[in-house]
């Protein structure tokens, strides 16, 4: 079926395929599968291929992926499939994985999603060897993206490695897939628009500059791609398809920035709390994007309230305050000490602050900065963002989570988390803007009162 959104999806990837140093191919379409010995192919020649999957998405979609590659001549192992239940990426199942694709030199073809993607991704780049996905579901934006989420050492950690050579997806099989997994890729989509608002204020300090043509890539279409949340919940072949192209391009643009900041701010550090945390609720631990989506309108709320209350004097007010209010190194470790000491976080999030430390010289130029930019930081900042109570009602017409409590988050532990996630990574956002400016009570407190978003 070639319908004409089909058309302006793969003009649209096509576009950014070119800026791309992994990935060389990318298909998104109806009865795509079969099509899979022939873009195999394409991309690898005559090589071997072995079919990586677990139980439910070999079933799903494996064993026509091994059809289609026999099919076009390709010679397939053995598939290796994955055989337990509630399977995450953690280092153990890249340990099963690596030693089977040593002992060969197939190709792997990752068939699943986020967690089939990342073992792949990151067990073959060990063996110095390129892969390819077949996605089952528009459940997150890491198919493409360089940098594999692992668990290892009880912590949730990014390894850097290749993205994979190509990608393709069947949107009859996305479409059926679970609708709380494609309203997951919606949680993790919509989160670009905090996620720019962050960018934006690292470019102005000059700790990450925006790199226009990844901005593009993510940005330029991103209203588009998220505008019909019912369709997610309904299974609209049109909206899950921008969906997909939506998660698709953010980690093509990640791979031209080389680096997460195309896709990612302060929103997704709630997320990467709560996984080293280990929480669970209702026996499970909730997915990245549900997770993702509670950051997203915690991060939202909070924009909201500073754009609302904040102008050129506050930061005044926040210089000549400096004196009184400076945050000592010392304090800040003592925090430290205190929120994450006795886990196996405290080592890696010390090393994040340190580097995110500065001197009151440095503090004062920063806050001079924002006071003399405000009048267009805050028109860039308002056009960009969306009102914290539409981002959330849109994450729940999707069908995803919008409030803590759906994931098993009580409100207070919420409040403490704005403070723990500030704290988790060297990465300029809203949070590390709040903490500047001195205002922490008034702006992030002062969600959980009477009046505030949280209350």
């Amino acid at each position: 079926m070639s319908s004409d959104f089909y058309q302006e999806t793969a003009a649209r990837v096509a576009k950014a395929l070119q800026y791309c140093d992994d990935t060389k191919a990318v298909v998104i379409g109806e009865n795509t599968i079969s099509e899979t010995g022939a873009f195999f192919k394409d991309l690898f020649g005559d090589s071997k291929a072995v079919v990586v999957a677990d139980a439910t998405t070999f079933e799903l979609a494996g064993k026509g992926v091994v059809d289609a590659l026999a099919s076009a001549g390709v010679v397939v192992e053995e598939p290796f499939v994955f055989d337990e239940p509630n399977m995450h990426a953690e280092m153990r199942l890249v340990d099963a994985l690596k030693p089977r694709l040593a002992a060969t030199d197939a190709i792997a073809v990752a068939v699943g999603s986020g967690t089939i993607n990342d073992l792949c991704k990151y067990s073959s780049s060990l063996v110095q060897r390129p892969y390819m996905v077949v996605g089952t579901a528009a459940s997150m934006d890491g198919y493409t993206s360089f940098g594999a989420s692992i668990e290892y050492n009880e912590c949730k950690q990014t390894f850097s490695c290749p993205a994979p050579k190509g990608a393709l997806l069947d949107m009859k099989i996305v479409c059926k897939a679970p609708v709380k997994m494609n309203a997951s890729g919606y949680a993790d989509l919509i989160a670009k628009i905090p996620a720019g608002a962050d960018w934006i204020l690292a470019d102005l300090l000059g700790t990450e500059p925006i790199d226009k043509i990844a901005w593009d890539l993510v940005q330029d279409s991103l209203r588009d791609w998220v505008a019909n949340p019912d369709g997610i919940a309904t299974g609209d072949p049109k909206a899950i398809t921008f969906l997909t192209e939506g998660l698709i391009m953010s980690g093509l643009a990640m791979q031209k920035a080389k680096t997460s900041r195309t896709a990612s701010g302060a929103e997704h550090q709630f997320s990467h709390l709560w996984d080293n945390q280990h929480h669970t609720y209702m026996g499970a631990a909730p997915s990245h994007g549900f997770k993702v989506g509670v950051g997203t309108v915690s991060t939202s709320a909070l924009y909201e309230r500073i754009l609302a209350t904040w102008s050129e004097k506050t930061f005044d007010d926040a210089i000549a305050a400096i004196p009184k209010n400076f945050r000592s190194w010392d304090t800040i470790e003592k925090e430290l000490t205190a929120n994450f000491g006795s886990s196996g976080l405290y080592e890696t999030v010390k090393r994040e602050c340190q580097k995110k430390y500065v001197e009151p010289d440095e503090l004062k130029r920063r806050l001079e900065l924002f006071r003399d930019a405000w009048r267009d930081l805050k028109s860039k900042l308002e056009a960009q963002l969306m009102p914290a109570a539409e981002i959330q009602s849109l994450i729940r017409r999707s069908t995803a989570p919008s409030t803590p409590e759906e994931i098993g988050i009580e409100r207070t532990r919420l409040q403490k988390s704005y403070q723990l996630a500030q704290q988790l990574r060297y990465r300029y956002n809203v949070l590390d803007w709040t903490r500047d400016v001195g205002l922490w009570e008034e702006s992030v407190d002062a969600l959980f009162q009477p009046g505030g978003f949280w209350a």
